[in-house]
């Protein structure tokens, strides 16, 4: 079985993943014809797969059995990745609300990530990490 991985890392590959899509959204909105872009699916799936759990059910389990294992290992997870996209997005609207035209996305995503690799924010550690 995997070990879980650290928020530190779940945190990053979203910081990745939304550098990457705003990357191609800023290539496609130059050119809207574009036919060779990847999706990103593929950084996304390799997330899930890093960090759902492989559950294993007995035979003999009733659903209502398979659906609280279900629920309590992958619960965690889907915590974990929630925490992540939601540690991005609150500081991307931080900046954003406050009105500074002066700090671009990438800017705010690539604190975010020196924060992370640095151990917390400025006010400390970040309860999501």
């Amino acid at each position: 079985m995997l070990a879980p991985m650290e928020q530190r890392e779940v945190v990053k590959r979203v910081i990745g993943i939304l550098t990457e899509a705003r990357e191609m959204q800023r290539l496609l909105e130059a050119d809207l014809e574009r036919e060779d872009l990847d999706t990103g699916a593929g950084a996304v799936t390799a997330l899930l797969n890093e960090t759902m759990p492989h559950i294993a059910i007995p035979d003999d389990f009733t659903v209502e059995e398979v659906v609280a294992v279900v629920g309590r290992e992958v619960g965690g997870a889907v915590e974990q990745l929630v925490s992540a996209f939601t540690l991005a997005f609150t500081m991307l609207a931080q900046v954003h609300d406050s009105g500074q035209t002066d700090v671009s996305s990438a800017d705010v995503l690539q604190d975010l990530a020196l924060q992370v690799e640095g151990g917390g924010t400025d006010e400390g550690e970040s309860p999501l990490m």
